[in-house]
C-alpha cells in the first residue's frame, strides 16, 4: 500500500512538473503597444466584453467558453439572437459571471481577483478609461495583465494583429493563422476587382449607425470601422469629411446637403435596450420582411427622403455587429455587391458567410444579416 502511495504520489508530481513545463512565460506586444510578460497557454481568462466571443469561437470552435471565467454583460442584451444560439449549443454560458464596464465606472476589481484568471482581455477603446482608474497598476498588483485587442477602431490594421495575439495566449497559433489567410483571401476577392478598375465611380454613401436607435440623427462613421468598409468596397464614405475620428455625428442638414446616393443603415436587435424602438432588426434568424418595413419606415424621416438614394431605391440595413468582430470582411464583400454589381457578378457574400460557419463557427448559419429596399 505505502509503495502505491509513493508511486501515485510520484505520478502527480511528474504531471505537474509537465504542466509547468508547458506554460512558458513569454513577451507579449499588445496592440496598444505595451509589453505584457505572461504564461502562456492561458487557463483562466476574463473577456472584457461578451461579444469577444466572436473570436474565441474562432480559435476554439468546439468551446469558445471553456477559458471564460468572467465577461461584461453585453452580450446577451447587444446581440441576443446570436447568444441564443450560442446558449443552445453551450448552456453553460448562462453560468458565466457577469461584471460591468470600465466606462462606466462599475468594473469590480475584487470580482475579478475572486476568479483568478490568467489574464484580462480587453478592448483598445477601454484604454482611456482604464488609464484614468488606473486599472491597469490595481489589476498587476494582484497579479492579473491586462492585453489589449482591437477590432473596432482600426479594423484592417489590427485584426490580423489582434487574432494572432489571442492565438498565442491561447495556443492556438495555427488556428489564428488559419482564419487570417481566410480573412486575406475574402478580402482579395474584392480588393483585387477593385484595383483593376481604371475608371471607377465611387458613389457616395452615408453609412447611418444604429439607426432608429433612438430618435436622434445621426450617428455615423469617420475614416475607420464601417467607414473604412465603405471605403474598401469602392465608395466614398460621405461622413469621413464631418467626423475626425472613428465614431460622431453627422447633423440632418449635412446629409441632405450632402444628397447621398446610397445609404446604409446599421441594425440589429436591440429589444432589451429600446423596446419596440424603429431600428432594423437584421440578425441570424431575423424576419427580415419586418427588417425592411422598418427600414423603409427610417427612410419617411425628412433628412433622407429626399436624397438620390432613396429615389433610386439604394438603401439597405445590414448587421451592426460586423462593427466589432473579425467577420469584417462579409460585410465589405456584401457593401461591394450592392455598390458595384455590375463588376461584382461573381461574388457571393452569403456563401462567404456559409462558409465562415461551417470552417471556423460551432453554430449553424441562419439568414437574416442584411437586407435592401430594392
Amino acid at each position: 500500500m505505502n509503495r502505491l502511495l509513493t508511486l501515485l504520489g510520484a505520478t502527480i508530481v511528474s504531471l505537474l512538473a509537465a504542466s509547468i513545463a508547458q506554460a512558458d512565460t513569454v513577451t507579449l506586444t499588445d496592440i496598444a503597444g505595451r509589453q505584457v510578460k505572461i504564461k502562456t497557454p492561458v487557463q483562466r481568462v476574463i473577456l472584457g466584453e461578451g461579444r469577444q466571443a466572436f473570436f474565441t469561437a474562432v480559435l476554439e470552435t468546439e468551446n469558445p467558453f471553456a477559458r471564460v471565467v468572467g465577461w461584461r454583460n453585453d452580450f446577451k442584451q447587444a446581440d441576443p439572437d446570436t447568444y441564443a444560439a450560442y446558449q443552445a449549443k453551450f448552456p453553460q454560458i448562462d453560468e458565466i459571471p457577469t461584471f460591468g464596464g470600465f466606462k462606466d465606472g462599475t468594473f469590480d476589481i475584487e470580482q475579478a481577483v475572486s476568479l483568478d484568471p490568467d489574464v484580462m482581455i480587453l478592448n483598445l477603446e477601454a484604454k482611456a478609461a482604464t488609464d484614468e482608474a488606473g486599472y491597469e497598476q490595481k489589476l498587476a498588483a494582484v497579479g492579473i495583465p491586462i492585453v489589449y485587442i482591437d477590432f473596432r477602431e482600426k479594423h484592417f490594421e489590427h485584426t490580423a494583429k489582434s487574432m494572432e495575439l489571442i492565438g498565442q495566449l491561447y495556443g492556438k497559433q495555427e488556428r489564428a493563422a488559419e482564419f487570417n489567410a481566410f480573412f486575406a483571401e475574402q478580402m482579395n476577392k474584392v480588393q483585387s476587382i477593385i484595383n483593376a478598375q481604371t475608371n471607377l465611380t465611387r458613389p457616395l454613401v452615408f453609412i447611418e449607425r444604429a439607426g432608429g436607435y433612438s430618435e436622434d440623427c445621426c450617428m455615423s462613421f469617420g475614416s475607420e470601422n464601417f467607414g473604412r468598409m465603405v471605403e474598401e468596397a469602392g465608395g466614398t464614405n460621405m461622413a469621413a469629411a464631418f467626423i475626425p475620428g472613428t465614431f460622431g455625428t453627422v447633423n440632418a442638414e449635412q446629409i441632405v446637403a450632402s444628397d447621398p446616393e446610397v445609404v446604409i443603415v446599421t441594425g440589429g436587435n436591440w429589444e432589451a435596450y429600446v423596446p419596440s424602438g424603429a431600428w432594423v432588426g437584421v440578425a441570424p434568424g431575423a424576419d427580415l420582411a419586418r427588417a425592411k418595413d422598418k427600414l423603409a419606415g427610417l427612410m419617411q424621416r425628412p433628412t433622407f427622403i429626399g436624397t438620390k438614394a432613396v429615389k433610386n431605391g439604394q438603401v439597405h440595413a445590414i448587421w451592426h455587429q460586423f462593427y466589432n468582430n473579425p467577420y469584417s470582411f462579409v460585410a465589405v464583400q456584401q457593401i461591394a455587391k450592392w455598390l458595384h454589381p455590375e463588376i461584382f457578378t461573381d461574388l457571393d457574400p452569403e456563401a462567404t458567410l456559409k462558409e465562415l460557419h461551417e470552417r471556423f463557427l460551432p453554430i449553424k448559419y441562419r439568414p437574416g444579416y442584411w437586407v435592401s429596399l430594392n
